[in-house]
């Protein structure tokens, strides 16, 4: 039997061990271990996201009322409309982390809002089922669902 030469390390190879993107992704939040720099992130994306909600509330105002489109339509309309402009507005000024390239970003962030739009129109139906007004419920479930959005997009659409 041939005794094996050692493990050498490579420049090649890597001797650290995976990390797995899982545990972090979808681990609680410590906001008393955030710093300065994460409170003034969540602030940037609560401001875009301002806009893209009021962006959102508009268009989905206007194809409801003005066209007479369906709620659920309506809404994909306003999510089209605003993630575009979320997306840039994010990626530049947000999280300023480009070691990804932007269609990478892009495609990672849309998987991040479809997500996150599948739940809206989930808590949109429920509350319109429910007799809320379609305005308001759609308001509700803007919100209901940015916290999920934003550390998603933080820990792996921007990371």
């Amino acid at each position: 039997m041939c005794a094996q030469p050692p493990l050498l390390a490579s420049p090649i190879v890597s001797t650290k061990p995976l990390r797995r993107a899982g545990p972090r992704l979808f681990r609680v939040p410590r906001p008393r271990a955030a710093s300065r720099a994460d409170w003034a992130q969540l602030v940037r994306f609560c401001l875009v996201g301002s806009t893209g909600y009021v962006v959102n509330l508009v268009v989905f105002a206007m194809l409801v009322h003005a066209l007479g489109a369906h709620h659920i339509v309506a809404a994909l309309g306003a999510f089209a409309v605003a993630w575009s402009c979320n997306f840039a507005i994010n990626k530049y000024w947000t999280f300023r982390r480009h070691r990804l390239s932007a269609v990478h970003q892009a495609v990672r962030y849309l998987t991040v809002s479809v997500a996150a739009l599948a739940l809206s129109l989930l808590v949109l139906d429920l509350l319109v089922e429910a007799e809320s007004p379609r305005i308001v419920a759609q308001a509700v479930a803007i919100a209901a669902v940015t916290p999920i959005s934003f550390l998603l997009n933080r820990r792996w659409s921007f990371r």
